[in-house]
């Protein structure tokens, strides 16, 4: 049997580490080269002629849809897997439609990862279980208001009062190509596609700029938690996975406080403040990496337990983690609500 040539294509190079080390032990399979963006994965498809494209979606100068179109036309014969943390319906179909072969979720188990590249290789189709409901027999509703972090919502608000890009990176002390990437995905989650349309989708669902939480407990970031008996932070840019977190430890614990925080920056300034018991972070976040957000913690808030979390359980990410300053870390897809449950308790103790 011929070797399959792979190539890796994510802006994060411990996501790709993660994923080589997950397709190399599939018999037949070479990866023969990672990129990180999108000028140079069109490039690297010229010379390399790959047989397998796993590619995410949120890559510098990369527009996945024109680009996949582009891909499929000059690549007939490569098969195309998208592995992504965005789950909008319509982001799905259209990347179907354009000639993927397969769109992989990154919250799901690694085992499932290993399974569709098998799938794909083997000339079949693959969806995560968990977009089936979206994408087939079933019958369409009102769109509901997207679900934003605390972060989104801040930028939301700036948009509203008429800030720039610039003013906005000023006033949240970040960078402009930051706040552009948080545009990108605030316009794609709110399926608009300008400054104005965004503008206009807040006047009309004024809602999108409170704090979510009807079904856990959640405390805006500016009050101290000075009277609860735990404050337990969870550091994630999945949304998806992020609520699901939230919903099981107020299950498991629901006397804590839960705080909420997207990237290594908010996660340090917010544990400044609140000094949180537990933190769960996780390896990945959007431009970000899990590691550097634990030592940031760790600088400020000396007490906190930290407990890393990932859908990529390499050695390599647990041996950076516990240098980081981590008392543990977790394959996400072993994270129950009762595994949960043993963990606050065990670092509670």
């Amino acid at each position: 049997m011929r070797t399959i040539r792979v190539l890796l294509a994510d802006d994060h190079a411990i996501v790709r580490a993660g994923i080589r080390n997950l397709v190399e032990e599939i018999p037949n399979i070479e990866v023969i080269a990672e990129v990180g963006d999108g000028p140079a994965l069109l490039e690297t498809l010229s010379n390399a002629k790959p047989d397998l494209l796993l590619v995410d979606l949120s890559m510098p100068e990369f527009d996945p849809i024109k680009s996949i179109r582009q891909i499929c036309l000059e690549n007939p014969t490569m098969k195309i897997l998208v592995v992504s943390a965005y789950d909008d319906e319509p982001y799905v179909h259209g990347l179907l439609e354009a000639g993927v072969d397969g769109y992989h979720l990154k919250d799901q188990p690694l085992s499932d990862l290993k399974l569709a590249v098998s799938r794909i290789i083997a000339g079949e189709r693959w969806v995560s279980s968990s977009l089936l409901p979206k994408l087939v027999g079933k019958k369409k509703q009102a769109p509901s208001v997207p679900v934003l972090t605390s972060r989104q919502r801040d930028i939301l608000k700036l948009l509203q009062e008429g800030f720039d890009n610039q003013s906005i990176a000023i006033e949240l002390s970040l960078s402009i190509k930051t706040i552009e990437n948080h545009l990108t995905r605030i316009y794609r989650q709110l399926n608009v596609q300008s400054r104005l349309e965004a503008v206009r989708y807040i006047n009309q669902h004024p809602a999108i700029l409170g704090i979510v939480g009807q079904n856990f407990k959640e405390k805006k970031n500016n009050i101290t938690p000075q009277t609860q008996e735990i404050a337990i932070l969870v550091v994630e840019d999945n949304q998806r996975y992020l609520r699901q977190m939230q919903r099981m430890l107020a299950r498991v614990y629901p006397q804590a406080l839960l705080y909420e925080a997207d990237s290594a920056l908010s996660a340090q300034r917010l544990s400044q403040k609140i000094q949180p018991q537990l933190a769960f972070v996780d390896v990945v976040l959007g431009e970000d990496d899990g590691i550097r957000c634990a030592r940031r913690i760790k600088a400020v808030s000396k007490e906190t337990r930290i407990v890393m979390i990932s859908a990529y359980p390499d050695r390599e990410f647990r041996r950076l983690s516990m240098e980081a300053g981590a008392v543990a870390f977790l394959d996400k897809k072993d994270l129950d609500a009762r595994s949960l449950k043993q963990v606050v308790e065990d670092m509670i103790e």
